[in-house]
């Protein structure tokens, strides 16, 4: 991550997208989050306030919320940097559990810079080269 975030924050902000690709308009409930997170829907309120405080998200309490453009980079960053880790451990460290590589990929994410991710990205597509 280019600029320092706490990783809650992205966390948030992924979540969001990810259920937004769902919706019409992109608009997603509070009820939504706090399912996807297993959070109670009060905490997802006390997050929301900061995000917004933040500008990563257009929200009005007690509305549905959308991610602003600065979100949403945020978002596709951490999905980016979670799917190349993923190849990473599966294809070429070739562990089996996915409940443990999900676990990884979810606390490394976050403190890949993009400089680790491109590396990565360039060693995951020669190693795929490689072996087609």
């Amino acid at each position: 991550m280019s600029e320092e975030i706490r990783e809650s924050f992205e966390d948030y902000l992924k979540a969001i997208l990810s259920i937004s690709k769902r919706k019409k308009g992109g608009w997603v409930s509070n009820s939504e989050i706090a399912e996807f997170l297993r959070v109670k829907p009060s905490s997802v309120t006390n997050m929301l306030y900061k995000l917004k405080k933040e500008k990563f998200i257009s929200w009005q309490p007690r509305k549905k919320v959308r991610l602003t453009s600065k979100g949403k980079t945020i978002a596709i960053n951490m999905i980016k940097y979670s799917t190349e880790l993923n190849f990473f451990f599966q294809n070429l460290l070739k562990l089996k559990s996915k409940k443990d590589i999900s676990k990884l990929c979810c606390l490394i994410e976050h403190h890949l810079t993009p400089e680790v991710y491109f590396a990565l990205e360039d060693l995951n597509s020669k190693m795929l080269d490689l072996n087609t």
